[in-house]
């Protein structure tokens, strides 16, 4: 998220794409509906008619996966009517011409034929939203799980880019985290393809955290299989259990160390039932060695799978037994208190890996960095002084307990626009949200924002990819740089070796010696300290990206989901190549489909998406009567006109039934709110798989009180092509009166 929730409020017009804040965010929709008070236009883009969708100006009820075509179709009348910011373009954006050469293919009555979005409602969304200026651009899960979910999440900032709509308030792109702290946990690297602060898995990396760790790389590199395993991706959540697997049966082949399967899963509160391909899910599961679920409720991992032995369960405390920093959606990070013991035999996250590492024999090689003279540490206060210390790369050196403590405690001292704060907090931004590059800087609320000095949070585009692209300089033009700074044009990322060049200083010997080779390495805090006297960010001053040439499509394209109700679509854009050894399985793309016709057969489109009253796997929310009362039962939302097609009445068993072999019985629910070839599925459910109820596997007195097929069963194979994440939210099924 580039700006925040309370921002929107000085927004002119939102555009909402993929997400249903009303029902997902109820809280922070209050900003989207002062926003709306204030003037601003509303604007969704969703494929379902959603509580969102019911407050906004104007919706456009698009086909799922097809969201490129949609914003293609924007940008065409933007550069037609000449509605684009020139000069940001212009100044700051590298290679928008190849983005104005696409979006000429994408008229009106194309993006109709594709989206199903009437060429009326396109022109009157894009002008309003073209001529109401700040706009923000919103999106969630809706467009991020696609196979295309990656090339997604570029076309959003693009159209932001062509508008000048970045680094201004009300502007940016806003994305919307689904869970508390997912922003947190995502900064402290637990995904497979990164180290805590996004350090990538090359060498220099390693040893700057073997360096900071205070242990001997060589020692953390024999903990790998071999040296090279040290340096590749890992296994994405989607699609662990292909690791169990290990292309086995007809599953898509693994490239794991030694050619080996996973043998033991350890998931510490994380709903795995709330991931795509369940039935894989539970395959894996039954072949696993060893299943380790710690969770304040019972993981219904646990409940799915048909496996006797070394199944455990641990009791885990829960954030009101615990205390430490969470990262809002926005950046901000917050402090939480603890406020009871944990309850029972529940015990702590970190007091669970404490007593593993222990048992494993490297417990003082996790916490020596935190240690003092005596072998002693703090916790948490110790283990965020740490993150300060190394996670410089998004610049969390200035983000202390104790500066997180006082706003905390001083919450009603921001004001709740510009998260400025004032009386004891004056001169920082509510949470210090990232980058937050010294303990005497501010915060910075709005990313890109050059209106705004260094030390009041502004900053350009981050240098990251080199100086020059075909020819082309990618460093921001002259004027194009954060106010007061001694550069007033953009210049490279700062580096022991160019410093003394693009500063116009000279270093001492001493400090010279002292320096890392450059700021992300740099434990002398010289290079930011000089950075900071001259006003300069010490990631450089760029140009933003339309062509990302390390990516298989350089440009957004519109592609196909695998599993189309267009097959004619398909076949004229089609999915990628398959993709051997991505995330370490075999994924297939265009080979599955262009297989078939896969419409003739499951004509109807799938869409999953979250209730107001539940959260994720929906675990916690089920267990208590109250909300399970609101709905007591999986459902299927289905348009009365579709129902009559196949004699099914409101309030009907239905066999919903997938590509991929499997199906889920789940009872009718009648709705206008979807239209006439599509079906929508909640997410949260699980306990009945297929039709089989397994509540039976629960311990005595955890079965919650409402169980259900999960939707993830019938869910559709596809994959991002850059992340992996699954396509939830574009697949096709077949429906039948059960």
């Amino acid at each position: 998220m580039t700006n925040s929730l309370n921002d929107m409020q000085m927004s002119k017009a939102i555009i909402i794409f993929g997400a249903n804040p009303a029902v997902c965010h109820p809280v922070g929709f209050q900003h989207f509906l002062k926003a709306k008070e204030n003037g601003a236009k509303i604007i969704v883009v969703d494929p379902r008619f959603t509580h969102t969708a019911a407050k906004a100006h104007y919706y456009a009820q698009i086909r799922p996966g097809t969201d490129i075509a949609f914003i293609y179709g924007m940008l065409h009348l933007i550069f037609k009517n000449g509605w684009e910011d020139k000069e940001f373009i212009r100044d700051r954006v590298y290679d928008m011409e190849s983005i104005k050469e696409e979006a000429l293919k994408w008229t009106p009555e194309v993006v109709e034929n594709v989206t199903g979005v009437k060429k009326e409602t396109l022109i009157e969304i894009t002008e309003v939203y073209a001529k109401n200026r700040p706009g923000s651009l919103v999106w969630a899960m809706g467009l991020t799980q696609h196979t295309i979910g990656s090339s997604n999440t570029r076309i959003a900032p693009i159209l932001q880019l062509a508008l000048g709509n970045m680094g201004v308030e009300g502007g940016g792109t806003n994305i919307l985290r689904g869970h508390d702290n997912v922003q947190g946990a995502t900064d402290m690297g637990c995904l497979a393809d990164s180290l805590p602060g996004y350090y990538g898995l090359a060498e220099g990396s390693w040893r700057w955290f073997a360096k900071n760790w205070k242990v001997d790389f060589e020692w953390l590199q024999s903990r790998f299989y071999s040296p090279e395993w040290m340096h590749k991706k890992g296994f994405t959540l989607a699609r662990w259990w292909a690791g169990v697997l290990n292309g086995k049966d007809g599953n898509d082949k693994t490239h794991n160390s030694n050619g080996d399967s996973l043998k033991a899963l350890v998931v510490i509160g994380n709903g795995i039932t709330s991931i795509a391909q369940q039935v894989k899910v539970k395959e894996a599961l039954d072949k696993l060695e060893l299943l380790v679920l710690s969770d304040p409720f019972v993981n219904e991992a646990a409940v799915i799978t048909d496996k006797k032995d070394n199944v455990f369960l641990l009791p885990a405390a829960t954030q009101y037994e615990n205390s430490g920093s969470v990262v809002a959606t926005n950046r901000s990070t917050q402090w939480r208190y603890q406020v009871v013991e944990p309850l029972f035999e529940c015990m702590k996250d970190q007091d669970l890996l404490f007593e593993l590492a222990k048992r494993l024999g490297f417990y003082d090689e996790l916490t020596r960095s935190m240690q003092d003279e005596n072998g002693n540490f703090t916790w948490p206060e110790d283990a965020t002084r740490e993150i300060a210390r190394i996670m410089k790369t998004i610049g969390l050196t200035g983000v202390t307990p104790e500066r997180i403590k006082k706003h905390t405690d001083n919450w009603d001292k921001f004001d709740h626009k510009t998260l400025m704060g004032f009386g004891e907090c004056e001169g920082e931004y509510y949470g210090l949200p990232w980058p937050c590059w010294s303990e005497e800087h501010p915060g910075s609320p709005n990313l890109y924002d050059i209106s705004k000095s260094f030390m009041e949070g502004g900053m350009g585009f981050r240098n990251r990819f080199g100086l020059e692209h075909n020819g082309v300089n990618q460093l921001a033009a002259y004027g194009s740089a954060p106010k007061d700074g001694s550069i007033n044009e953009g210049y490279p990322e700062i580096t022991k070796a160019n410093i003394e060049e693009v500063l116009g200083i000279t270093l001492t010997e001493e400090e010279k010696d002292k320096m890392g080779a450059n700021w992300k390495v740099d434990n002398s805090g010289i290079i930011l300290k000089k950075c900071i006297e001259h006003g300069i960010v010490p990631y450089g001053n760029a140009r933003a990206r339309a062509r990302v040439w390390q990516f298989v499509d350089q440009i957004p394209l519109h592609r196909e989901p695998l599993h189309s109700q267009r097959h004619d679509l398909a076949e004229k854009y089609p999915s990628f190549d398959d993709k051997p050894n991505h995330w370490r399985v075999d994924t297939k793309y265009k080979s599955l489909q262009l297989e078939k016709n896969y419409s003739k057969e499951f004509p109807i489109n799938l869409v999953t998406a979250r209730l107001v009253n539940m959260n994720g796997a929906g675990m916690e929310n089920r267990a208590s009567a109250h909300l399970a009362r609101l709905t007591p039962e999986m459902f299927c939302d289905i348009n009365p006109e579709l129902a009559a097609k196949y004699a099914i009445k409101d309030g009907d068993m239905i066999w919903v039934h997938s590509p991929e072999g499997t199906k889920i019985k789940v009872k009718a629910r009648f709705t206008h709110s979807v239209s006439k070839d599509m079906v929508f599925l909640p997410f949260h459910f699980t306990g009945i798989m297929q039709g089989v109820d397994m509540s039976g596997n629960f311990p005595d007195g955890t079965r919650p009180y409402a169980i259900g097929e999960s939707a993830n069963t019938v869910t559709n194979y596809g994959y991002d092509i850059v992340t992996q994440i699954p396509e939830t939210k574009g697949g096709l099924c077949r429906i039948e009166k059960a």
